[in-house]
C-alpha cells in the first residue's frame, strides 16, 4: 500500500474534525511530563474538546482550503491541536489556564468562530467567560430587580400590618355605591324623553 492511501485517512479525519469546529488552537507541547499531558489531556475531554497530536504535514493537507489554511504559518515544530464543535471559547481558555502550570506548554495560535487569533489574541479569548457562565450572569442580573421590588412589597405589607385587612371592607363598599349611582343616573335619563 502507497504512503499517500495510508495518510489519507488521516487528512480527511482532521479536515472532517476542522470543518464544523467553533474553534481550532495549535499548540506546542514539548517538555510537557506524561503526567502534565494525561491531566491536560483529561480536562480537555471534560470540557468536550477533541485534542490531538499529528504530524504538521498531514495538518497541512487538511487545513488547505479551510477557515484554518490561516494557521499553517504555526505548524512547526511538535503540534497538538485542539477543536471545539460546541463552545468556541472552551480550547483557549483551557489550554491557557493550564499553560499558568506547565510552562512548557506553549500556545502558537488559533481560530475562534472563523477569525485568526496569534497567541496573544488566544489568551485574551481565554478570558471570555463559558456561554453557561454568561447566561447565569443574565439570569442573575434579570432577577435582582425582580427580587428587590418583591422584597420592598414584603417589607411595605409588614410595616402596615392589619391596615390591609381594613382597606378590604372599604373596597367592598365603593363597588355597591357605584352600582347604584348607575342606577340613579338612568331614571332621569328615561324621564327626559316623556317630559318631551
Amino acid at each position: 500500500m502507497a504512503k499517500v492511501e495510508l495518510k489519507k485517512p488521516i487528512v480527511d479525519e482532521i479536515a472532517a474534525a476542522v470543518k464544523d469546529a467553533q474553534s481550532v488552537v495549535l499548540v506546542d507541547y514539548r517538555g510537557l511530563t506524561v503526567e502534565q499531558d494525561t491531566q491536560l489531556r483529561k480536562e480537555l475531554r471534560e470540557a468536550g474538546i477533541t485534542y490531538k497530536v499529528y504530524k504538521n504535514t498531514m495538518m497541512n493537507f487538511a487545513f488547505k482550503g479551510t477557515d484554518c489554511e490561516v494557521l499553517l504559518p504555526y505548524l512547526e515544530g511538535p503540534s497538538a491541536v485542539a477543536i471545539s464543535t460546541e463552545d468556541a471559547t472552551a480550547p483557549a481558555r483551557v489550554l491557557c489556564k493550564f499553560a499558568k502550570t506547565a510552562d512548557a506548554l506553549e500556545v502558537k495560535g488559533g481560530i475562534v468562530e472563523g477569525i485568526a487569533y496569534d497567541a496573544d489574541g488566544i489568551k485574551e479569548v481565554a478570558k471570555i467567560p463559558s456561554r453557561e457562565e454568561l447566561l447565569s450572569r443574565l439570569l442573575g442580573s434579570m432577577q435582582s430587580p425582580i427580587t428587590n421590588f418583591a422584597r420592598v412589597i414584603k417589607q411595605i405589607a409588614e410595616k402596615d400590618g392589619e391596615p390591609g385587612e381594613e382597606a378590604a371592607p372599604a373596597a367592598e363598599a365603593a363597588p355597591a355605591e357605584a352600582e347604584a349611582a348607575p342606577a340613579e343616573e338612568a331614571a332621569p335619563a328615561e324621564e327626559a324623553p316623556a317630559a318631551e
